[in-house]
């Protein structure tokens, strides 16, 4: 019995050293807003990661720092008054092997990146403020100034850092922390399996000056995520289902299925959309947006079709909907940096099972279904719905049901 007991004691040891925590106090951080943490604050990473794994504390305060890289066994958490704040210089942010737009390439890191840290977590009730207005200025300079030369500006010559990169990580919590203001792409999963985001607040500004591309969650070669109880309002799509592009992107390795997500109790202001299948995505299955709140002017459900690109969206579910919204559910031909790449190809895509019930919300045009020519459409039903729109219902395909529908308190029929 005192063997086991001293055995048991080894263990309670063994597991309470594994936990520590690590303020980043401790490590020569300065609490001066203004000066740059990262090497500091990274020594708190790496001795985190030398003693078997542990909590990276940011206490109240301003911190400022360039690109954090987690390890193995390590975690993040921001206290009560806490800021994390992202340097607005891109020399701060590595360059090296990622993934952005559904393309592996070399791109800039992100404020706080984890890659191949099961288990990873990050907690608040803190901020992580990716300070990007520098960023988003930049990007509308030249855009404009692109413009004005008659040339096409991509989302990657403008160099910005997401917020978060999580990568190849499994069993990711990302809990009651506040996301603001990131450079780019907010919360960027990638291969990445069972993921729980909960209790967060994910903004970024329309004004003064728009917040470019600030996707709230990029959810992109990942299976099981489920985001809950939060609140997203950014300048480009708020839930973003990614996967890969291109006229071969189904047969390449770094590319492959988006399935099993769950939204559910979320509140959805301003954004481009709010729920995104595309404009990079080759597959997505048993996607699930129930219980949530809407108050913006773009579509609920939105499919970008791209004719550059074999696509397969099946068994999406959006049930349980209130509020104000630009339109049900749009579904339309994506064409931005369409390129084939010589290819002989003639994409097209699949649509099928998909579901829009209980729905009662005010909206500017109820629904509009419009793929490219070779799409393939099929099990869409409307049941349910409640709607006052201004403009009706836009449809090409047969196999598309409407069930106990009104708009403007008239029953829709589909001919």
């Amino acid at each position: 019995m005192k063997k086991l007991l001293f055995l048991l004691g080894l263990a309670v040891l063994s597991v309470t050293a594994r936990a520590q925590d690590f303020n980043i106090t401790k490590f020569g951080v300065s609490a001066d807003s203004t000066k740059l943490n990262t090497k500091a604050i990274q020594r708190a990473i790496d001795k985190a990661y030398a003693s078997g794994g542990g909590t990276v504390v940011i206490p109240k305060g301003v911190y400022l720092s360039g690109a954090l890289f987690f390890k193995p066994k390590t975690k993040l958490r921001l206290l009560e008054g806490a800021k994390l704040k992202g340097s607005d210089n891109i020399a701060d942010y590595p360059l090296g092997p990622s993934r952005m737009e559904g393309k592996k390439l070399d791109y800039y890191a992100a404020l706080v990146n984890a890659y191949k840290v099961d288990g990873f977590t990050i907690t608040g009730p803190g901020i992580i403020d990716g300070n990007g207005a520098k960023f988003w200025k930049y990007f509308w300079d030249h855009r404009d100034s692109m413009r004005k030369a008659g040339k096409e500006s991509t989302n990657l010559e403008v160099h910005r850092p997401r917020l978060l990169f999580i990568w190849g990580c499994n069993n990711v919590t990302i809990q009651n922390v506040k996301l603001h203001n990131s450079g780019f792409w907010t919360t960027h999963l990638y291969q990445c399996n069972n993921v729980l985001i909960e209790g967060c607040d994910i903004r970024s500004p329309f004004k003064p000056v728009p917040a470019p591309s600030t996707d709230g969650v990029d959810i992109d070669v990942c299976k099981k995520v489920t985001i809950r109880n939060c609140y997203v309002s950014v300048n480009d799509d708020a839930i973003c289902i990614k996967g890969g592009k291109g006229p071969d992107a189904h047969k390449l390795p770094e590319n492959g299925i988006v399935e099993d997500v769950l939204v559910e109790n979320c509140t959805i202001g301003s954004a481009h959309a709010t729920l995104t299948l595309g404009s990079e995505c080759i597959h997505a299955r048993n996607i699930t947006m129930r219980n949530c709140k809407v108050d913006n002017n773009t579509p609920l459900l939105k499919f970008k079709m791209r004719p550059d690109t074999y696509q397969i969206f099946e068994n999406v579910t959006v049930e349980n909907i209130t509020g104000k919204c630009g339109t049900i559910l749009e579904m339309a031909p994506w064409k931005q940096f369409f390129d084939l790449g010589g290819s002989v190809e003639k994409p097209f895509g699949t649509i099928r099972n998909i579901t829009l019930s209980n729905i009662k919300v005010d909206c500017q045009r109820f629904a509009t279904l419009e793929g490219n020519p070779m799409d393939k459409v099929s099990g869409i039903v409307f049941k349910n719905i409640e709607a006052t729109s201004k403009n009706p219902l836009v449809n090409k395909y047969t196999d598309v049901k409407a069930e106990n529908v009104t708009v403007n308190g008239v029953p829709l029929v589909i001919k």
